[in-house]
C-alpha cells in the first residue's frame, strides 16, 4: 500500500477553505476546487511523498498495481480518478462522450493537428467520462434536462413575468412534448442571435427576480399571476429554480447559459446521496463538497458558464436529452459499508463508517487496484504485505497483488 501526496487544482469556481479544512492545512489564499487521486498524466499522484508518481508505478508494473483482468481491459492504465470537489460558484454547463464518440473525436482532433493543449480541442483524450458524486454537504447540481412538460410550464411561467421572447420556444415544447424537443429547445437557446442575447439573457433574469419573490405565496395564489407555470408541485420548488438562476448570474452576467439553466433539473443533494452522470446527460454542479469518482479521463464539452472553450454544435450531437440522472442512496453491503452501484465499468464508489466503540474490523470492498481516502478520524489498513494507518484528509493506494485487505478505526 502506498500514501499519496496529491495536487489540488486552484479553478476559479473553487471553494476557498472546504478542501483545506480537509487536508487539515491553512488555506492558501486561491480557489481550491479539486483535489485529485490517481494516475491521470495531468496530475498524478505522488507515492509516499517522493518524486515518483502512481502513473509511474503503474507503467511499470501494471499488473501487479492493476491486477491481470484491469491491466487487459483497460491497456495497463489505471481505469478511475477519485477527486474532492467544492463549488464556491456553478461548474459549465456541460456534458460527456461515450467510449466509441470519445475515440472517434480524439482520433478527428489528431488526424486535424491540433496539438496537445490546444484550448480549442474538445477531447483530449480517446476515454469517456461517467462520474459519480457523493454529497459531503448539501450539494446543489442541475442534473439532466426537464421533461418536455416540465420545461414548457417554466417557460409558460418566465413568459407571463415578462420574458417574451421565449414564447416560440414554449409554443414549440407544447406542440411537440418530447426529449428530442427539448434538446432542441437547448440548442434554440444555447445558439441565440447575438445581437440579441444580451436582451434575452437580461429579460430572463428580471422574470426570474419577480418570480423569486413570489416564492412566498401559494401556488394557488401565484398561478393568477403568473399561469399555469406556477400551478401545482411547481410553486415553491420554481422560485427556488429563479433564485439559483439568479444566484449564478451574479457570476457570469449575461452568459445565454442562466436560460439554458431553466430546462434543466435542480436537485439538493443530503450529505451521502449521490448523483450518477452517464455519457451524454447535460450536468452542472452549482455549489457544495463533495467526493466525485469518474473514469480517467478530462473529456468535457461546455454550453455554458465559463469562459472556457464551448463549441455548442459538438455538444448538442453528444447530448442526450433523455438521459436520466437520478439520486442514489447506495446499497449496504455489510456493516457500515455502503455501495453506489454504476453501470460504468471503469469504477465503482463505496462509502464505509467505521465504529471504534464496538471495534468494527471490515473488509475494504471492491476488488483490483483500489484508492482509499480517510473523510474523518483514523483508519487503520492491514493488508497481506503491511499496514498502514491513515487519518483525516489522508490517502493511499491499495494494488491488486495487496488482495484482502482489512479495516478498522
Amino acid at each position: 500500500m502506498y500514501r499519496l501526496t496529491n495536487t489540488t487544482q486552484h479553478y476559479a469556481w473553487g471553494s476557498p477553505s472546504a478542501i483545506s479544512d480537509l487536508l487539515g492545512r491553512e488555506p492558501s489564499g486561491q480557489p481550491e476546487a479539486e483535489l485529485w487521486m490517481g494516475a491521470h498524466p495531468s496530475a498524478p499522484s505522488r507515492i509516499d511523498g517522493g518524486e515518483a508518481t502512481l502513473l509511474d508505478f503503474v507503467s511499470a508494473d501494471p499488473v501487479g498495481m492493476l491486477g491481470p483482468q484491469v491491466a487487459a481491459r483497460f491497456k495497463n492504465r489505471l481505469p478511475f480518478l477519485l477527486k474532492v470537489l467544492s463549488a464556491a460558484k456553478a461548474l459549465s454547463i456541460q456534458t460527456h462522450p461515450t467510449r466509441a464518440q470519445a475515440e472517434a473525436g480524439y482520433a478527428a482532433e489528431q488526424e486535424r493537428g491540433l496539438p496537445a493543449g490546444d484550448p480549442n480541442r474538445n477531447y483530449v483524450d480517446d476515454w469517456p467520462k461517467p462520474e459519480i458524486l457523493m454529497a459531503l454537504t448539501a450539494f446543489e447540481a442541475l442534473a439532466g434536462c426537464r421533461s418536455a412538460e416540465d420545461a414548457e410550464r417554466v417557460l409558460a411561467a418566465v413568459v407571463a413575468l415578462g420574458a417574451q421572447a421565449l414564447e416560440p420556444v414554449r409554443a414549440e415544447l407544447a406542440d411537440k412534448p418530447e426529449p428530442a424537443t427539448v434538446a432542441a429547445a437547448i440548442g434554440r437557446l444555447l445558439e441565440w442571435p447575438a445581437e440579441t442575447r444580451g436582451e434575452l439573457v437580461a429579460g430572463v433574469v428580471e422574470a426570474c427576480r419577480a418570480g423569486a419573490e413570489k416564492g412566498g405565496e401559494s401556488a394557488d395564489d401565484s398561478a393568477g399571476d403568473l399561469g399555469q407555470g406556477l400551478a401545482g408541485d411547481l410553486g415553491q420548488g420554481l422560485a427556488d429554480d429563479f433564485a439559483a438562476v439568479l444566484r449564478v448570474a451574479e457570476d457570469f452576467p449575461g452568459d445565454i447559459g442562466l436560460v439554458a439553466m431553466l430546462l434543466m433539473k435542480r436537485v439538493v443533494l443530503e450529505p451521502g446521496e449521490a448523483i450518477f452522470l452517464e455519457a451524454g446527460g447535460l450536468h452542472a454542479y452549482l455549489r457544495g463538497t463533495g467526493v466525485e469518482l469518474l473514469a480517467n479521463s478530462d473529456n468535457v464539452l461546455r454550453a455554458g458558464l465559463t469562459p472556457k472553450h464551448i463549441d455548442v454544435a459538438e455538444l448538442l450531437r453528444i447530448m442526450d436529452a433523455s438521459v436520466p440522472v437520478p439520486v442514489r442512496h447506495g446499497t449496504a453491503i455489510g456493516v457500515g459499508v455502503t455501495e453506489f452501484d454504476t453501470p460504468a465499468p471503469e469504477f465503482r464508489l463505496y462509502h464505509a463508517t467505521l465504529d471504534t466503540k464496538t471495534t468494527l474490523r471490515a473488509e475494504l470492498p471492491g476488488t483490483g487496484p483500489r484508492i482509499v481516502l480517510a473523510l474523518s478520524g483514523e483508519v487503520e489498513l492491514r493488508g497481506t504485505r503491511g499496514a498502514l494507518t491513515l487519518t483525516q484528509g489522508e490517502s493511499c493506494f491499495v494494488p491488486a497483488r495487496e488482495g484482502r485487505v482489512e479495516v478498522s478505526g
